[in-house]
């Protein structure tokens, strides 16, 4: 498994701003306020991640009273490592879309809540995104400078 492309997840923040942009030019007077909740939720998820990758890489270096982590466990956590940046960096799309567009009507207190709330969720959405880079990072298996130099026997 490759690590993630962060090109990939720019070009995913992008492509869903624009597409939320523009759905909302013609959608957003029928739709409901944005709902606050997306922001603890991303924040929660980052938190647990970052932690998990921080305990994860604690293992692999083979800290003091720990186990080496099983391969399989490794695996997966780096499979929901890449789907929670994917999936962050569209929320963060998502959320840049609405900001962008209800930022023209800052001074309507609607949007200005929809404005800030998107602004907050999308604060929230790149730093779960951080968070996953992150523990991607924790599952690599470190190189070994010690064996590198060394010649088979």
């Amino acid at each position: 498994m490759k690590p993630s492309n962060p090109g990939l997840l720019v070009g995913v923040v992008v492509v869903f701003a624009v597409v939320t942009w523009a759905f909302l030019q013609g959608a957003y007077a029928s739709l409901p306020q944005v709902p606050w909740t997306a922001i603890p939720t991303f924040l929660l998820l980052a938190i647990g991640e970052a932690y998990t990758g921080w305990l994860t890489r604690g293992r692999i270096m083979r800290k003091e009273d720990t186990t080496p982590p099983e391969p399989l466990v490794v695996a997966r956590l780096a499979a929901l490592a890449k789907a929670t940046a994917l999936a962050g960096a569209a929320f963060a799309g998502v959320f840049a879309g609405f900001f962008i567009h209800t930022l023209g009507m800052f001074d309507i207190p609607g949007p200005r809540q929809d404005a800030l709330v998107s602004a907050g969720s999308l604060i929230s959405a790149v730093l779960l995104v951080c968070a996953a880079l992150f523990l991607e990072f924790c599952c690599r298996i470190p190189d070994d400078k010690n064996n590198q130099n060394q010649r088979p026997a």
